[in-house]
């Protein structure tokens, strides 16, 4: 289902107007207050704070913004007619693909929205973390298109795994380093007492708010997480109500993946609204059982990152100083989730399932064989979780319609589906004890009300 340019969305949707219960205040780790925006300016343009913040339902979206989202947008929505055949299921399978845009996922959506509220506010440069490289390559693309620099701090573990993540940033002008690194003072505290860290996205994030907060020309721009990254995302399910409208079906289930969780919010939340007002939608979160922030981390205040130097986020957490096995899936190696997606999981508007890598392989391939369409590794837990839905409905002997976010292509990650075809590809089992070890950081901290 293609829709044509004149339906491109003008609004963001901020889901914060319709939820039951409120996310919780971010709070200064300092004097356990809430953070206003002062304390946000140094990092942050003004405007993106005041989005952060807003309760407005709706947020216009500035015409320069979707002049460059023309580019790939509105994005196709497909029915996976040979998935289903191959599955043997009755159900209907529809995904919503994001890899069209010029970077290969849905990050773009946010980017050049940070990229456009930065420049207009004076910032010359940007700083921020990548894990498998999706984001960093975005954010690269959007400041080259707008004219900012871009200094990106690379996961180590995915800088050396995917090569040509880190080229195509480059090829865009950015300058890209692996995290920890020698630059920062976190990052160089990281190395001295792990000189082989494989690095976390908490130890790249902290990296880079040092970044940007040691510089006035700088701003911070990060893929995920905080209320105005999920919003700028919603015009995938935006356009995704519309393209399922033209198709003459409505979804039973929606899935996505979720690492920090911008693209399972920018399919899920526009839904999540159809079902606060009545409609019977199940909501599906699938994430890593190597890291299984929401199935096993507790809901709780902790930092962002792992230097301690972002605000305290009220949400499912395994704790800041936890360090995630080296599953090719980077994109979901973050020990926290969105505060909105905790809340709403909390108000069992959202749950959420953990699978091993290679069970999400298998579905990938037989996605890859039966669509045609090589799935990120992160995007490859949102089939498998579309996979399961299916076979779980044929098994109660009904029927039905399933949605899911492929949020990127695998083209940059061959080397994980090499091992996997090669038999090389391992599960990691995440003892409880490794979980509490790293819980018990984060008992100091103020607690949620």
């Amino acid at each position: 289902m293609l829709l044509p340019e004149s339906a491109l969305p003008d609004r963001w949707y901020n889901i914060a107007a319709d939820m039951p219960n409120r996310a919780q205040p971010v709070l200064h780790p300092g004097t356990g207050q809430p953070v206003g925006p002062d304390d946000l300016a140094p990092l942050f343009p003004m405007e993106l704070i005041l989005q952060e913040v807003s309760d407005a339902p709706e947020i216009a979206i500035p015409e320069p913004v979707r002049e460059i989202l023309r580019l790939w947008r509105p994005t196709p929505l497909f029915r996976a007619h040979r998935l289903e055949r191959a599955l043997g299921t009755k159900s209907r399978i529809f995904y919503k693909y994001e890899g069209v845009s010029p970077a290969g996922s849905h990050k773009p959506n946010t980017a050049v929205a940070q990229a456009y509220y930065s420049k207009q506010e004076g910032r010359e440069r940007l700083a921020t973390e990548t894990g498998a490289g999706q984001w960093g390559s975005a954010l690269a693309l959007a400041c080259r298109l707008l004219g900012l620099e871009c200094k990106v701090y690379m996961v180590k573990v995915s800088y050396h795994q995917k090569p040509y993540r880190r080229s195509m940033m480059e090829t865009w002008g950015a300058s890209v380093v692996a995290s920890p690194s020698e630059e920062t003072r976190s990052g160089r505290a990281i190395l001295k007492g792990d000189p082989d860290s494989p690095g976390t996205l908490g130890i790249a994030i902290s990296e880079a708010v040092e970044d940007a907060a040691g510089r006035e020309d700088t701003a911070y721009a990060l893929g995920s997480v905080l209320n105005h990254v999920l919003l700028h995302q919603t015009v995938i399910g935006k356009e995704a109500l519309a393209q399922m409208e033209l198709a003459g079906a409505f979804p039973d289930v929606v899935i996505g993946c979720v690492g920090g969780g911008s693209n399972f919010a920018g399919l899920a939340f526009p839904f999540i609204r159809e079902k606060i007002g009545g409609k019977d939608i199940d909501v599906l979160a699938c994430e890593p059982a190597a890291c299984p922030t929401l199935t096993r981390g507790p809901f709780a205040y902790d930092f962002g990152d792992t230097g301690q130097l972002t605000p305290l986020v009220p949400m499912h957490t395994l704790g800041h100083d936890f360090v995630p096995a080296g599953i090719h899936a980077g994109g979901l190696r973050y020990h926290g989730v969105a505060p909105l997606i905790s809340q709403l999981v909390l108000d069992g508007l959202v749950r959420a399932e953990a699978y091993t890598q290679n069970d999400v392989f298998a579905s990938a391939v037989t996605f890859a064989g039966s669509e045609g369409i090589i799935p990120a590794p992160e995007a490859a837990h949102a089939i498998h979780g579309a996979v399961m839905s299916a076979l779980a409905a044929d098994d109660e002997g009904v029927e039905r319609t399933i949605l899911f976010n492929l949020s990127g292509h695998g083209h940059f990650d061959m080397a994980a589906y090499d091992d996997y075809l090669a038999g090389r590809l391992e599960d990691f089992a995440l003892p409880e004890d490794e979980i509490q070890r790293a819980l018990a950081a984060i008992e100091p901290l103020p607690k949620p009300a």
